[in-house]
């Protein structure tokens, strides 16, 4: 939804609007029917890229548990952040950006047809702003063992999300739209954001947690201030100046609590404070007490010798769903319970090497 407020979506609404137009008064029904043909073809488009980085997701998911790989996809989203706030344009090569046009501009207005092109089309031209979320996308699943349905829906419903609005002004047949202006570039400045966070939620594999949210502080307190200060220079003011102060205040409190949380030793950046202000409490947290192995021969032997059900863990540093169950699961009071009778065996394969391999 965000994404159908950018700059470069917005030029889709007139094109639409000069699709349905095409034909001579039509029916709410019939401008309903064209909307959801280019946009489903337009959703095609992306659904199609999301596919093919489930699938190859599937495929790479050694390759990408290295640190050098992690970084660069971090390097990454903080590129098309930049981008994101203006400082260079992603997009198609000029040249290929003016074949489609050529090719689009000849698609006959009111056929389903034609505008089902012009949707297909049009989420290639669409360029600089979709881009970059796009690509972000591309790459979380492709690291995740999402697969390629998981892949192809996820990239369907961001399009999905991104057409709604240009339904909805298709189907008036054009009759509204909203006017442009700076507000667009608030938009893809929250984008930009959005992207730098997506860096350090990929550097989170790699780092030491409190590093981490030393970073998400840095991150919220620079964001509070530039977000604010980059809608009043893009001309907004009244109410929506007030609210952006509002939100520079509350991301400074904010920014400022996990920047205390990470001088005390604090990992969690939603609850920063946390065991802060405990007074030092002595209280040990119990949790599972696992037998850590690393070979096929060591799990065959720990199978051989043990008599009772055995539970056996895969941990990598790189898995951010293993230290989820490290800080939750493997604490409940239950399972902890429950795990004297049970064999607990735990293999950390974050090295990925020919034994791990193996195992």
């Amino acid at each position: 939804l965000l994404l159908s407020l950018t700059p470069c979506v917005f030029p889709m609404i007139p094109i639409l609007s000069s699709l349905i137009v095409g034909q001579k008064h039509p029916s709410t029904s019939r401008a309903f029917v064209l909307s959801m043909a280019y946009v489903l073809a337009m959703a095609l488009t992306y659904t199609v890229v999301g596919v093919v980085a489930g699938m190859m997701g599937a495929n790479l998911q050694a390759i990408f548990q290295k640190p050098w790989i992690i970084i660069s996809f971090s390097v990454v989203f903080v590129l098309l952040a930049l981008s994101m706030f203006g400082y260079y344009e992603l997009q198609l090569p000029a040249q290929w950006q003016n074949k489609l046009s050529s090719i689009s501009n000849n698609q006959k207005g009111g056929s389903l047809l034609g505008v089902a092109v012009m949707g297909f089309l049009s989420a290639l031209i669409v360029g600089p702003c979709v881009a970059p979320p796009l690509a972000a996308a591309v790459i979380y699943i492709s690291t995740e063992q999402s697969g390629a349905v998981l892949g192809g829906l996820a990239l369907f419903a961001m399009s999905m999300g991104m057409g709604v609005p240009l339904i909805a002004i298709g189907t008036s047949a054009g009759k509204w739209m909203p006017s442009s202006g700076g507000w667009m570039n608030v938009v893809k400045a929250f984008f930009g954001i959005a992207l730098l966070g997506m860096a350090i939620w990929f550097l989170s594999r790699i780092i030491d947690d409190n590093v981490v949210l030393y970073l998400w502080a840095v991150l919220v307190i620079c964001s509070a201030f530039m977000w604010s200060a980059y809608a009043k220079e893009s001309g907004l003011s009244g109410v929506w100046s007030s609210l952006f102060d509002a939100i520079k205040i509350i991301g400074l409190l904010f920014g400022a609590a996990q920047l205390v949380g990470a001088m005390a030793g604090g990992t969690d950046p939603i609850k920063p404070l946390k065991g802060v202000f405990s007074m030092g409490s002595n209280t040990a947290v119990k949790k599972l007490k696992f037998t850590k192995i690393k070979s096929l021969a060591e799990l065959e032997s720990a199978l051989k010798d043990s008599d009772k059900p055995v539970y056996f863990d895969f941990y990598a540093d790189w898995c951010t769903e293993c230290k989820r169950m490290e800080a939750t699961t493997f604490q409940d009071a239950e399972l902890v319970a429950l795990s004297g009778s049970m064999t607990l065996l735990k293999a950390d394969v974050t090295a990925n090497d020919a034994v791990d391999e193996e195992l």
